[in-house]
């Protein structure tokens, strides 16, 4: 089966701890992710939810969870009618220790050919994923607000 597929790798200055917590603490996410706030207990089988105010952005379930290590969901896009119907993509998120940093690899895949919501999410994860590292390495975002908004 044709598939579409966006890598992102970045190594940060930081522990597997903090970066797990990182991705897992909506205090923290809403931080990097632009004010997105997520919802989810991470537990293998429990839902997840990103909301912008209380608006529901997108959702999926998380497949996998091993704390400091792997963390695999399911993904759907639910405010755009037309990503929302290519269904659901997979993301997974892969932490390894290298000396003091981690290298963190975000994989996000969709089982079919040139997805639109790949394409778009390759536009927003190195925004956010900067976003991240330049949290945890100095306590500042690069980005305030999402490139397009209001600044």
């Amino acid at each position: 089966m044709a598939t579409s597929k966006f890598v992102y790798v970045t190594y940060i200055k930081t522990s597997k701890k903090k970066l797990w917590s990182a991705l897992t603490n909506s205090k923290i996410v809403k931080k990097y992710w632009f004010g997105l706030r997520i919802e989810s207990d991470w537990k293998v089988g429990s839902s997840w939810k990103f909301y912008y105010d209380n608006q529901l952005m997108d959702s999926g379930t998380v497949l996998e969870s091993t704390p400091q290590k792997r963390l695999v969901r399911t993904w759907r896009c639910e405010w755009k009618p037309e990503l929302k119907k290519e269904g659901l993509s997979h993301c997974t998120y892969e932490i390894q220790p290298i000396g003091k940093s981690v290298k963190l690899t975000v994989t996000h895949t969709m089982d079919k050919s040139n997805s639109k919501f790949i394409e778009a999410v390759s536009q927003g994860w190195p925004m956010c994923m900067s976003n991240l590292k330049s949290l945890l390495e100095t306590g500042n975002v690069t980005l305030k607000n999402h490139p397009g908004h209001e600044q």
